[in-house]
């Protein structure tokens, strides 16, 4: 059996490298090239048509999931494996119709990894499984009185430290997360919320217990 043809992009350099390095010690891995953004993902998919696509969602010169749409145009033979911070089933939703066949979230384990690509270049559908439960919680949940119950487990804790006054800078310093994952965690929770404004968000949370102190 050949080796499988793997293109990894993403805009984080020491995230990609560690990839890449774990991926190339695998006997049925061949890397064929790296990418940092959407457009670089689009244009060396089809210069090279890999087996697989490893592709962040969050990225510059056009998201990941708008190249992941784009790339199954112009190297439909090519399976995506989205590889993302983001555990909300809205973007698994959005991944899959946009083409994916794989949802695997950062921190995963190298086996994790390397399952979703092999299930991918097999025709096969992968979800890292916390997402999976996650999303089937989702879906047989009853949304109560609660409008908080409808946030994940991250969104409840940046919401938190929003509401006690945080910048998105110094949730992320708390959280360990990059400020633009905070961001689309927060678009999230406004979104789920339906409110306009963190300040907004930040107020109901704190009639509902969340967060010590008025935001800032």
């Amino acid at each position: 059996m050949s080796p499988i043809r793997v293109l990894v992009v993403d805009d984080h350099p020491l995230f990609r490298q560690g990839v890449l390095f774990t991926l190339s010690r695998h006997p049925e891995m061949n890397i064929v090239g790296e990418g940092e953004n959407g457009r670089q993902a689009v244009d060396l998919a089809q210069q090279l048509h890999p087996d697989v696509l490893l592709l962040d969602i969050t990225m510059p010169e056009s998201s990941g999931l708008q190249a992941a749409a784009e790339v199954k145009r112009v190297s439909p033979e090519t399976q995506i494996v989205m590889l993302t911070a983001s555990e909300e089933g809205d973007d698994l939703m959005a991944a899959m119709k946009a083409g994916a066949q794989g949802y695997v979230v950062k921190g995963a384990g190298a086996g994790e990894i390397v399952a979703a690509i092999m299930a991918a270049s097999r025709g096969e559908a992968y979800i890292t499984p916390k997402m999976a439960g996650n999303l089937l919680r989702e879906m047989t949940h009853k949304p109560g009185d609660d409008p908080l119950s409808e946030l994940t487990d991250r969104e409840r804790q940046v919401l938190e430290l929003v509401a006690r006054g945080l910048s998105n800078k110094e949730v992320g310093a708390e959280l360990g997360l990059a400020e633009k994952t905070v961001k689309h965690y927060l678009t999230a929770v406004l979104q789920k919320l339906h409110v306009r404004s963190r300040v907004e968000a930040a107020l109901l949370a704190q009639r509902h217990g969340l967060g010590k102190h008025p935001p800032k």
